[in-house]
């Protein structure tokens, strides 16, 4: 796995920011903690989805490469999996739920995705993926339980490791489980000892859940602010997050927007609701993390600027 994990760094460099990795010594003098951000938000197509859309399309065969693309995405793996297409000069078929984002399904359109809206359950998402499939053959990417593009994802822990080759902890937000996943394999190999946390929002802690009975939980409601975080974990990435995550810390909504205002205030960068959980965990948790060296993965900065939560 270890190879595995080289491989996909060295395969998709060339299609990918090598993102900075920011600090700021207010926000370390809130939080306790030594607090390193993996910003993802500079990424092509605004969120770290862009490697793993990327690996998993540059790993497809000529034949399913002519074939096409399609997944079901609320929007960052919509548009990595757009570009990507665009890029490697294959066609993107895009389902996208009723209530993503117009400034999502706008750059879906704009990197060339063919998009199909769908009523906003996975199961509608998963059906209108399927009559594509079915009718072009085209091959299906899932957005987070795919190993392709869990290995896609664990890049950009591993470009933060090496840059803090001695962080006490590594943290991601937890939706799909996809980057969880892809960080908790690269801390494993690459970490010296980091453990890994995830953040997730009370009101969809299904990986918290599901941790704690050894088996996938579901969610009965997703009106989070974290519109990125509504989705389930998969059986491929969850034996990952069982072996190699340490923990899930759950936050309220006023938690997520309290954080994301103080990464917009204090750091000048444009972040998702999504990618403010971990930090909110660290807030909520001072303790946990107190002197601690911290790297966290800003997962995207995709947002629509007319419904700012705050």
């Amino acid at each position: 796995m270890r190879q595995e994990l080289l491989a996909t760094s060295i395969r998709i460099q060339e299609y990918i920011h090598r993102t900075p990795v920011i600090s700021s010594k207010t926000i370390n003098s809130i939080s306790g903690a030594e607090v390193f951000f993996k910003c993802e938000n500079f990424q092509k197509m605004g969120a770290f989805k862009m490697r793993g859309a990327i690996n998993a399309i540059l790993n497809l065969t000529e034949e399913q490469k002519n074939r096409g693309v399609v997944t079901h995405s609320s929007g960052n793996f919509a548009q990595a999996v757009s570009l990507s297409a665009k890029l490697l000069g294959i066609k993107a078929s895009i389902v996208m739920p009723s209530s993503a984002p117009k400034v999502k399904q706008e750059a879906v359109a704009g990197y060339g995705g063919e998009i199909t809206i769908s009523e906003p359950t996975l199961e509608a998402r998963q059906a209108a993926a399927d009559k594509i499939v079915n009718e072009t053959g085209a091959t299906f990417l899932h957005p987070s339980n795919d190993m392709d593009v869990i290995l896609g994802n664990s890049t950009a822990a591993q470009e933060l490791i090496e840059e803090h080759n001695n962080l006490d902890v590594l943290m991601t937000p937890v939706g799909g489980g996809g980057l969880i996943a892809g960080t908790g394999l690269a801390a494993n190999y690459f970490g010296n000892g980091c453990v890994v946390i995830g953040g997730e929002p009370m009101l969809v802690d299904d990986a918290y859940r599901s941790l704690q009975s050894g088996k996938i939980e579901s969610n009965t409601r997703i009106d989070t602010v974290a519109d990125g975080l509504r989705t389930t974990l998969g059986d491929i990435n969850f034996p990952i997050i069982q072996e190699h995550v340490k923990e899930i810390i759950r936050v309220e909504e006023d938690e997520i927007i309290a954080a994301m205002r103080m990464i917009w205030e204090r750091m000048k960068i444009i972040i998702e609701p999504s990618c403010a959980v971990p930090f909110a965990a660290v807030l909520r948790e001072p303790e946990k993390f107190k002197n601690k060296k911290v790297g966290i993965i800003i997962s995207g900065g995709n947002v629509d600027l007319g419904k700012l939560p705050f």
